[in-house]
């Protein structure tokens, strides 16, 4: 059997085959064998000059595709295409724009756009696994400086309190333990006050945990239950001992240089979707490409979102 690639270049070529391509999609779909989506049927039937699959039971879609119930469902694309797409944002540290996809795999910025949202959604890391040990947490806000603002667009916005009209993005991270890497989370949120930071804090930490934070006064509360300390960012105290913010703060740095130099401008309403992108690329940051190819590529499964959602704000709004 081939190697699997481990390069871009390599993966270009190892895609070009139209069967091998299948082979891969069809191995991390289903491990076990083919069996129908509509009726979980195994002794389906492989139409090789279609490269479809048909289920000897009697209902509606009994022919299907390996895209059938995956992000790729109802894409013209080609699954190179789609490969391709997948290995540059797992893989891009800043990730890639629409633009810069559409020109590398020959379709319309539109297209390329649509397609990096469906893949953001086979990125999302869900887990319910508790953090634990030291742990940091922090916020942080994105949007634009209402000085630069169109006085139309300014005029809808609130810019009272901390936020400033601004996007409020929080995050917790975990810290190296032996045999694993710092992992992070991050999530939009609606501001940060104390009600707010406590249920995401409780939602995603164990109690009894060492959680780091700023000064922020939100923060107190979790002396009740958290061994916490703080550092006061405004009287230039960044680090004191093993108190510190500097784990999350350096996935923001590395947040916002991809919001901001790739995607340059984007829709609060999507924001959650370029945060998880990251989230995903920063706790997979020891594998490898291809690693992280193949862990985005046998996510696919069960997500799927169509193109007048995504451009739906409420949608987007609750998803959010």
């Amino acid at each position: 059997m081939k190697r699997e690639p481990q390069t871009l270049i390599e993966a270009v070529r190892y895609f070009a085959d139209a069967d091998r391509t299948l082979e891969t999609m069809v191995s991390l779909r289903w491990p076990t064998g083919v069996h129908c989506p509509t009726c979980g049927r195994t002794d389906v039937r492989f139409i090789a000059t279609r490269r479809l699959w048909e289920c000897k039971e009697k209902h509606p879609r009994k022919q299907f595709s390996a895209k059938v119930g995956t992000i790729f469902e109802d894409s013209p694309l080609s699954l190179d295409k789609w490969f391709v797409a997948i290995w540059s944002i797992a893989n891009c540290k800043n990730g890639i724009s629409s633009h810069e996809l559409g020109r590398a795999i020959g379709i319309t910025q539109k297209s390329a756009w649509f397609m990096l949202h469906r893949i953001r959604l086979a990125m999302q890391t869900g887990t319910f696994r508790k953090m634990t040990g030291e742990t940091e947490a922090d916020e942080t806000y994105f949007g634009g400086r209402a000085e630069f603002m169109h006085e139309a667009k300014r005029k809808t916005k609130q810019f009272g309190g901390a936020a400033g009209g601004k996007a409020v993005v929080f995050g917790l991270l975990e810290r190296k333990s032996e045999g694993r890497a710092s992992r992070v989370r991050a999530m939009i949120v609606k501001d940060a006050t104390k009600k707010v930071l406590q249920t995401a804090i409780y939602e995603a930490v164990e109690p009894g945990a060492h959680v780091s934070t700023d000064s922020l006064p939100a923060y107190k509360f979790l002396s009740r239950d958290f061994t916490h300390e703080a550092v006061n960012h405004r009287a230039n105290e960044y680090v004191r001992g093993n108190v510190h913010t500097q784990g999350i703060d350096n996935f923001w740095s590395l947040l916002k240089r991809a919001v901001k130099g790739t995607y340059v401008s984007v829709e609060p309403f999507h924001l959650q979707r370029y945060v998880e992108e990251q989230v995903f690329r920063f706790n997979e940051r020891k594998d490898n490409d291809g690693g992280r190819f193949q862990k985005v590529l046998g996510s696919v499964t069960g997500k799927r979102i169509t193109y007048k959602a995504l451009i739906t704000h409420a949608y987007n709004e609750a998803a959010a």
